[in-house]
């Protein structure tokens, strides 16, 4: 039986380990220095080296070279004896497997033994975290003040959750990701010590996807490597589930050409042929991930063939960031979506018919004849500006596409809001809620006014479009609520005085009702005011008083007296 590429070329000396500087570092001062510690803690992602990096220290301190500062010397007999995994006063405890007090306590006693090979006994626990609360307890004592011949070294993938008491004890460090540069030069040491033909495209690939864990990428190589043919990129991405599908093409396609019919169709047909539903949607992220980054002008950071990169840009056009992110965020809740067991395709059917939603609006201030801020215009699937929301208010427009069906565009009212309903304040309903009213003003013209349930149903977009180049003024609409409409004005109440007076300023409202028009296409004079949980304040009472103080804290009034 062959040995796991990862176990072959495991780091036997400090300069062995791979992204870890700043703990190999403070070890090899403390061993050169005499000045080992009795307990360390050892925490960071799986596959970084803490195992690694116990066993060279639990070497480094029973190595019997005459100079410390080359310790471990891998040559004498209880380095040797450590290699070989027959180093009698090195213990390995899988604290995974051993998480009772009864297990503590069998270590806490046999503990007084002195070594019988080396200076020091060390007891590495692996997975520390997975000891119990009673364990815990047991292994404070002994962690605290172990006999002189005992080092403890835990390691852990999750730090929180050991107990504070645990970890003041410990000497701790923190391993960091491998970065990809350092797991790609590593790749390409070993394939050439194997004598294996790989791509650099491919090794890169399987370093990006080690996600900072240099064993993973070593298993990934290890893997690729038993197929006994050249490791190209195709083969890469087709072994590791990472190359992008037909379907996967199609059903974005669709998501451009807004054709709901033909991505459904695309997706069952996948579903059909055997794909699973939470794999597809995952593969959807990871090219979507793609495209952003080339829209995002990092295309250097995608690994892809020339053809599925040209897709990609042409797909980065064609979306505005605000829609990438949308779209990403809503095929990665299907991927990781686990509750669907009845009906394991209906997360990814969700999200897609989360994808044909219209976009939410720009942000507020932002330049109609252009980008901004990273963002770029909507395009239909052939490259060409879609009409802005308010270009295309109150009429449809033919969309580009396979089908050539017309959709309504996007308006005032169809702002894909995905919030609860904010409930109106106390005060009265004096229009009727999703309706517009149309009045005559002095010029002979007309003005369109929003009722207080439509402006609340449209508050978080108002904020959305904000909170780009306000965010001052975003966190303080946050604050408050729409209280009441009467004709063109609005009177927004606070619970505070502190943040009215901070709203209540010529600057911050004119950015609200700028805001207020640019999504609900109606003019609002704002006026600030303070509420309690009931409502407004009685207007005969003074917003800075005692009274005002009290209703303000839940109070409420139940009389008056002339």
């Amino acid at each position: 039986m062959s040995q796991a590429l990862y176990r072959k070329y495991r780091p036997r000396g400090w300069a062995d380990v791979i992204g870890q500087l700043h703990v190999v570092q403070t070890l090899r001062n403390a061993i050169a220095a005499d000045r080992v510690g009795h307990a360390y803690l050892f925490a960071g992602p799986r596959g970084t080296g803490k195992t690694t990096l116990a066993r060279i220290l639990a070497k480094a301190v029973n190595c019997l070279a005459e100079d410390r500062a080359q310790r471990p010397c891998n040559e004498c007999a209880n380095c040797k004896a450590v290699n070989e995994n027959r180093f009698l006063d090195l213990i390995e405890m899988d604290a995974a497997s051993n998480t009772g007090v009864e297990d503590v306590r069998g270590l806490r006693d046999k503990i007084n033994f002195t070594p019988s090979q080396g200076k020091f006994r060390i007891y590495i626990i692996d997975e520390v975290h997975m000891l119990s609360t009673q364990a815990f307890n047991a292994l404070l004592k002994t962690l605290e003040e172990p006999p002189p011949h005992a080092i403890f070294i835990l390691a852990t993938t999750e730090i929180h959750k050991i107990p504070a008491t645990v970890i003041s004890r410990c000497q701790r460090h923190e391993f960091r990701r491998v970065p990809v540069d350092e797991i790609l030069t590593s790749l390409r040491g070993i394939a050439a010590q194997e004598g294996l033909k790989a791509d650099e495209a491919a090794l890169s690939v399987i370093a990006r996807q080690a996600t900072g864990s240099i064993r993973d990428a070593q298993s990934l190589l290890d893997q690729l490597a038993s197929t006994e043919t050249s490791i190209t990129l195709e083969l890469t991405q087709t072994v590791l589930g990472t190359a992008t599908n037909q379907a996967v093409l199609d059903i974005v396609e669709s998501i451009v050409d807004q054709l709901a019919g033909s991505g459904l169709e695309n997706v069952h047909r996948a579903l059909d042929a055997g794909a699973d539903p939470r794999t597809l949607a995952r593969q959807i992220v990871e090219y979507l991930r793609d495209v952003m980054l080339i829209q995002m002008g990092n295309g250097g950071q995608v690994e892809a063939i020339q053809d599925i990169r040209r897709r990609m840009t042409m797909h980065s056009k064609a979306f505005q960031t605000s829609e990438i992110l949308r779209l990403i965020r809503a095929f990665n809740e299907a991927a990781t979506d686990t509750r669907g067991g009845w009906q394991p395709s209906l997360a990814l059917e969700l999200a897609l018919a989360a994808a044909y939603e219209q976009p939410q609006p720009a942000p507020f201030g932002g330049d109609s004849g252009g980008a901004k801020g990273g963002q770029l215009e909507p395009k239909d699937g052939h490259g060409r500006q879609r009409p802005s929301p308010a270009a295309s208010a109150g009429h449809t427009e033919p969309l580009p596409g396979k089908s050539g069906l017309a959709r309504p565009a996007a308006g005032p009212r169809a702002l894909p809001l995905q919030t609860a309903e904010l409930e109106p304040a106390a005060a009265p309903v004096r229009e009727p809620a999703e309706t517009y009213e149309t009045r005559g003003d002095a010029a002979g013209g007309t003005r369109r006014t929003v009722s207080l349930t439509e402006l609340g149903k449209a508050w978080k977009g108002i904020r959305a479009a904000i909170k780009p180049e306000h965010p001052a003024v975003e966190a303080l609409l946050n604050s408050c609520k729409p209280v009441e409409v009467r004709g063109d004005e609005l009177l927004l109440g606070f619970q505070s005085e502190t943040v009215c007076s901070l709203m209540d300023k010529p600057e911050n409202l004119e950015v609200a009702r700028a805001a207020i028009a640019e999504v609900l296409g109606v003019s609002l004079r704002i006026k600030c005011g303070v509420i309690n949980a009931k409502g407004k304040l009685p207007p005969t009472v003074s917003q800075d008083g005692m009274v005002a103080t009290a209703l303000n804290h839940g109070g409420e009034i139940v009389d008056v007296q002339e």
